[in-house]
């Protein structure tokens, strides 16, 4: 593919692509918990409310909103973004930042609007960041997303390079560490959250993104890392969950065992890394999230 003109970069730049109404349900917000592996236990009345509508303190996990832009999944694998033209298959998830400024409410219409935020030029690809922000029926402000894909092989169009994102986590060990493994079709559950991208589920299709099996979607390792954050600082409260940043570094197989590495920084701020087990790799790094005492 050929890297996009600077006009064209230009003209993309804090247009607004889309802006749509996404109803969902009880049944949509368990489903979205089964694909990120919820419940860690299903005796416990503390994980059974995120997916069991008729618990007394039914919870709807707060990265759920990350779905409120599952239409962005249309655009990307149109190849064609505000004139910008890409094999999608060539396109990866690069970093996600969620805030979420109330809790969940079992049931919603939401009205989300779409805007191309920044477009980077990082050599050997092209950075686009979108803006998502979502509101209620009455105009309140649900959440705010930031989405960053790279897509290899069409940068070198001349623009800047933006600034690098750093987290530095502490020298000390974690102060908490949560383990959970993948189910092997995990991809599988996920996908019927919205997110229909064949790299996750089509052998053929992940070999010419050159992947010898399909991988597990970024925001399914997200959502487990929220998971693991709910549990072991908000005492498996998700009301208490205000946010959550990382960048996708490395990739994930289904049926691989997640260890995410946990620190305190203060009392509303916790740094995180998520490691694939098997391999000993990072596959989400730069984590921040944010609690409410």
């Amino acid at each position: 593919m050929t890297p996009p003109s600077m006009e064209t970069v230009n003209q993309a730049i804090g247009l607004e692509i889309a802006r749509t109404s996404y109803s969902y349900s009880e049944r949509d917000a368990v489903l979205y918990a089964l694909g990120i592996g919820a419940p860690f236990d299903p005796r416990d009345p503390a994980e059974l409310k995120f997916v069991y509508e008729l618990s007394d303190d039914f919870q709807v996990l707060p990265t759920f909103a990350v779905i409120f832009a599952k239409d962005l999944i249309n655009e990307f694998l149109s190849g064609d973004i505000a004139g910008i033209r890409y094999n999608p298959i060539m396109m990866v998830h690069g970093e996600q930042e969620l805030e979420v400024f109330q809790p969940l409410p079992p049931a919603a219409t939401v009205t989300s609007r779409f805007k191309i935020a920044d477009i980077m030029d990082k050599g050997s690809g092209l950075l686009m960041v979108f803006e998502v922000t979502s509101c209620d029926d009455r105009g309140d402000l649900i959440a705010r997303a930031r989405t960053s894909v790279f897509i290899r092989g069409i940068g070198g169009f001349g623009g800047h390079r933006g600034a690098s994102r750093k987290v530095d986590l502490p020298s000390r060990a974690p102060d908490r560490i949560h383990q959970e493994t993948t189910l092997p079709r995990q991809a599988l559950f996920y996908r019927l959250s919205g997110d229909r991208n064949p790299l996750h589920a089509d052998p053929s299709m992940a070999a010419i993104g050159g992947y010898d099996r399909p991988i597990l979607h970024g925001l399914c390792t997200y959502g487990f890392a929220a998971r693991a954050l709910i549990k072991q600082f908000c005492e498996n409260d998700a009301r208490r969950f205000c946010g959550l940043d990382a960048r996708f570094s490395y990739h994930v197989f289904p049926g691989e065992t997640l260890v995410t590495e946990m620190w305190r920084r203060n009392a509303s701020e916790i740094g995180f890394q998520t490691k694939v087990k098997e391999r000993d790799a990072v596959v989400l790094s730069h984590g921040r999230a944010r609690i409410k005492v």
